[in-house]
């Protein structure tokens, strides 16, 4: 086959074009850090990259989501902790009153304490994070504590049958009851009286004056792994809790009191201090488990990071050596080229 100068002119330019087309590829790798920058560099790695990089934005977004735990657990065990002081200033009050060489006017100032220790306990319980109630269930919006409506009286037997879904109904004992469980009497629908046979003593009160939202608060911490964040209110701030305290300051304030009649209310102190402590040492056992999840996401992600590095990220010493013996090579073509191409009727006049 006879060839031509116009097929050496040819080959050569391809030639010329393919080195340039190697030097801008291992340039672009070089400025960029990446093995492939578009998926036709290679399908394989940039399909696993995809794959690496998922993982890595998924394990970062669980960390965030730690935040988020941290931020509710610690103002949660912060409250209780404040909640388990006050309660531990009432029982010191409650001792000193019980002395019955108290006057009158000595227990009425305890008593005056004791109301602003109580209003203190509703502030606690209506804590906000990030505009959120934290007390109050899956319920985040909703107001966990009104004091008003917890020393409000509700007469049962005026609470028409279609109008018992305003109320919230409690055992004496303060444990929440559904209306289906209600052993009494109550109004129906065209004001007749709806009589029920009484097994217990029953207390209505308006929807809002405690919390009864018991759901759990779930924040994914890990994957199919969920964390409950909150606390059950019922355990701490209950309508026992607060119609206990009210009580308290009743028979403080009545002359007729004595240090007997005050130093029975210590044991029922003590009872709702051990449901504090008991709930916060619930939350820390919690807390735990997450410094655990904490720890084992940072492992994961130092191994995601690496798996993706290794897949489509250079070596930058490799690419630099590739790239100098390119410009070599290209530098030589180029040469070559210029030798080959016939000269051109000037250079034969020189």
């Amino acid at each position: 086959m006879r060839v031509t100068q116009s097929m050496l002119s040819n080959n050569s330019l391809r030639h010329i074009q393919n080195s340039f087309r190697s030097m801008g590829k291992l340039e672009e790798q070089l400025t960029t850090g990446k093995k492939v920058n578009r998926p036709s560099d290679d399908p394989v790695v940039a399909m696993k990259g995809m794959r690496y990089r998922s993982q890595v934005v998924e394990v970062e977004q669980f960390q965030r989501n730690l935040s988020e735990v941290y931020n509710w657990m610690d103002n949660a065990d912060a409250a209780l902790n404040e909640v388990n002081s006050v309660m531990q200033r009432v029982r010191e009050l409650t001792v000193q009153a019980s002395n019955d060489s108290y006057e009158e006017k000595q227990r009425q100032s305890i008593a005056s304490e004791l109301k602003q220790l109580r209003v203190h306990l509703e502030s606690i319980a209506n804590t906000k994070v990030n505009n959120k109630y934290i007390f109050n269930g899956s319920d985040t919006s909703g107001k966990p504590v009104d004091l008003a409506k917890v020393d409000e009286t509700v007469d049962l037997g005026t609470i028409e049958a279609g109008n018992a879904g305003n109320y919230s109904l409690f055992t004496e004992a303060g444990e929440q009851l559904l209306w289906n469980e209600f052993k009494g009497t109550y109004i129906g629908k065209e004001g007749t009286e709806v009589n029920v046979p009484v097994t217990g003593d029953y207390i209505a009160k308006e929807i809002g004056a405690v919390a009864v939202n018991s759901n759990n608060v779930d924040i994914e911490v890990s994957k199919g792994v969920q964390l409950n964040v909150n606390i059950k209110p019922q355990n701490v701030f209950s309508l026992d809790f607060f119609s206990d305290l009210k009580d308290l300051i009743d028979k403080m304030e009545s002359p007729e009191s004595s240090g007997e009649d005050l130093n029975k209310f210590l044991g029922t102190l003590d009872g709702h201090i051990d449901k504090i402590i008991s709930e916060r040492a619930e939350l820390g056992a919690r807390y735990n488990r997450v410094e655990m999840v904490e720890s084992r996401l940072m492992s994961q992600e130092i191994i995601a990071k690496q798996t993706m590095s290794e897949n489509e990220d250079i070596d930058a010493e490799k690419v630099i050596i590739d790239l100098t013996s390119q410009e070599t090579l290209h530098r030589a073509a180029l040469a070559v080229g210029a030798k080959i191409i016939q000269p051109s009727l000037i250079d034969f006049l020189r």
